[in-house]
């Protein structure tokens, strides 16, 4: 059999894997961004919570309906102010689940209050303004306020009933409010006198399209500060609900990011998602069961997308009745607000009464954004049932031991691995060693780049999969390690048998991690939960594995096969003669000479 050849240049595959190393180890631990792996629930504490999505009468469950439902439950997480939180989805279909992840918040309600249904509903809106807080005025020996509001209804130039979101009423209105009192574009009433001022009885309104208020309130001295409230006028004279109101700063943290359902019979004071507007609002007309249908559709000869609502027979019925109550009211009271977990979506106007159970939502609406407000209100009430399959609970004191009791574990197993393969394969056995400290820093900076780029979190399970791949690229090492023993028994010299012994090994050492491979792709493809963080580790230390071997341990190894003392096979090689039951490695000059006496031999 013809011998081996010894690849020609060794070190360009230690120069490629040091090449890759290095940038690696510099995309980890580069200045100003996290530089370590990014911690599971079980190794940090918090809480994870698996959902089951049940469809309403046995239907298949859609990609849309899940992506809705993931993103109204990723609001409520982010409504707990909790940071770091992750809502994704396993499976498709009636097999999906929603797993959220909420690290350091240890709470049992939280499942509980993740699986109820979504609150969507309309509202009329009483008040509207910007979305920082208004001032409240300096009381005076004397204060007074009069104004005006009136408004007339609007001629609709389309003979089809609809509602306008546009920004700009297209509502005929003019108003003379108070000058200390300014909303977003919208005229704001009088000033409304708390309980301890008594009202001028020249006070009056009058029923109808136009409606005047004149109100003269005198405060006394002694009148304190925030007894004044700043312009509303509204169906309430809860003075404490107007006072919050006009506190409301939507511009603070937290502000916006809804999440607490809120009772659809009482008052509500609230923010826009956006955070630009706050708005004071009645209590629901509409619920979100009531919407039959909603979608986006481009009209014919039009340049903007509008969205289109169906109501069942209750819905109609109150659409009806509150379209013609409001629809013309000065602005803003003539809009009706879609709220969906407390925040208001969009805030409409009434441009006509809506009769006929369908309304149009116009406005200056890309298809994307009347895409995602057709989905919230189609899917913002959650056609889904969500069971709870599972929900888990550690606290960061247990995280933290099982951190470190994975560490130790995997230490552990690593000094084991090595001692063994440094009392058995000696000097071999220290490329096995050094080849596993190199698998070791790619997994690591792995990890951390991986939680950066992707989200990948390291949890217990892929402790596990990882300490399981030492295992592994041991026995690549293993594998290699007896061919070679192998080939010098055959009588090659250590060269030829770094060789061919890697020719032979080869195969088995890629067999082997395609087995392991097939394994975690099954695994991640048809798990969740811990099982999941196992397999993606199992297959990504596995990739890992291969990559070692084939650039650096047989690079290594083929350079050591240059050199004399160790082609002597010495007691310390790992290739002692006696061990592997032959009198004396070959080597190349006794190669030759045997090869010469067997060509004379022959002559």
């Amino acid at each position: 059999m013809a011998q081996q050849q010894t690849p020609a240049r060794p070190g360009r595959s230690l120069a490629i894997l040091a090449l890759a190393v290095i940038g690696l180890i510099v995309w980890a631990f580069w200045p100003g961004v996290p530089n370590s792996p990014q911690l599971g629930l079980d190794l940090r504490g918090g809480t994870q919570v698996i959902l089951k999505p049940r469809a309403l009468n046995d239907q298949t469950i859609s990609d849309q309906q899940l992506q809705q439902t993931v993103e109204i439950i990723r609001q409520r997480v982010n409504g707990l102010g909790v940071a770091e939180a992750e809502v994704s989805t396993q499976g498709s279909g009636n097999n999906a689940a929603i797993i959220v992840s909420i690290p350091g918040v240890s709470d049992n309600g939280i499942a509980e209050s993740l699986k109820q249904t979504a609150l969507l509903d309309f509202r009329a809106v009483e008040a509207e303004a910007a979305g920082s807080p208004q001032p409240l005025p300096t009381a005076s020996p004397s204060a007074s306020a009069s104004g005006s509001a009136t408004a007339a209804p609007s001629a609709s130039a389309s003979a089809s009933v609809s509602a306008s979101a546009s920004a700009s009423q297209s509502a005929s209105a003019s108003a003379s409010p108070s000058p200390s009192a300014t909303g977003n574009g919208a005229p704001v009433p009088n000033l409304v006198r708390a309980a301890t001022t008594t009202p001028s009885p020249s006070a009056s309104a009058t029923a109808g399209p136009t409606t005047t208020a004149s109100p003269s309130p005198s405060a006394s001295p002694t009148t304190p500060a925030d007894a004044l409230i700043p312009p509303i006028q509204s169906k309430t004279n809860d003075v404490a609900l107007q006072k919050k109101f006009l506190e409301l700063d939507c511009s603070v943290p937290g502000a916006t990011s809804g999440g607490t359902p809120d009772d659809p019979a009482q008052w509500l004071v609230t923010c826009s998602q956006d955070g630009k507007a706050k708005y004071l609002l009645q209590p629901a007309f509409i619920r979100g069961t009531n919407v039959t249908d909603a979608s986006a559709a481009l009209p014919q000869g039009g340049t903007t997308y509008t969205v289109n609502l169906s109501f069942d027979t209750e819905g109609q019925k109150k659409l009806a009745e509150v379209s013609q109550n409001i629809y013309q009211l000065p602005p803003p009271q003539n809009q009706f607000a879609i709220v969906l977990d407390s925040l208001v979506v969009s805030s409409p106007y009434f441009r006509e009464p809506i009769l006929g159970g369908t309304a149009q939502i116009e406005g200056s609406f890309t298809q994307q954004e009347a895409k995602a407000l057709a989905n919230v209100l189609k899917y913002g009430a959650l056609p889904l049932t969500l069971d709870l399959s599972q929900s888990t609970s550690i606290s960061p004191t247990l995280g933290d031991d099982q951190l470190k009791a994975g560490i130790a574990a995997g230490l552990l197993g690593l000094i084991l691995v090595a001692l063994y393969l440094l009392l058995y394969y000696r000097a071999l056995g220290l490329v096995a060693v050094f080849s596993l400290v190199v698998a070791g820093i790619i997994t690591y900076c792995g990890f951390v780049v991986l939680g950066r780029t992707i989200g990948f979190t390291l949890t217990l399970a892929g402790i596990a999969g990882a300490i399981v791949a030492i295992g592994i690229t041991a026995d690549s090492f293993i594998v290699y390690f007896e061919r070679i023993r192998d080939e010098i028994r055959d009588g090659r010299t250590l060269r030829a048998a770094c060789d061919a012994g890697w020719v032979r090994a080869r195969r088995t050492i890629l067999a082997a991690d395609f087995v392991s491979l097939l394994a975690a792709v099954v695994l991640y493809l048809l798990s969740v939960g811990g099982v999941r963080g196992f397999a993606f580790t199992l297959g990504m230390t596995t990739l890992i594995d291969i990559a070692v071997a084939f650039l650096f341990t047989r690079p290594v190894v083929s350079v050591l096969a240059r050199n004399s003392w160790f082609a002597k096979g010495g007691p310390m090689t790992g290739l002692d003669p006696q061990r592997l039951g032959v009198d004396s490695i070959p080597t190349a000059s006794t190669t030759r000479r045997r090869s010469t006496s067997s060509a004379g031999k022959g002559a």
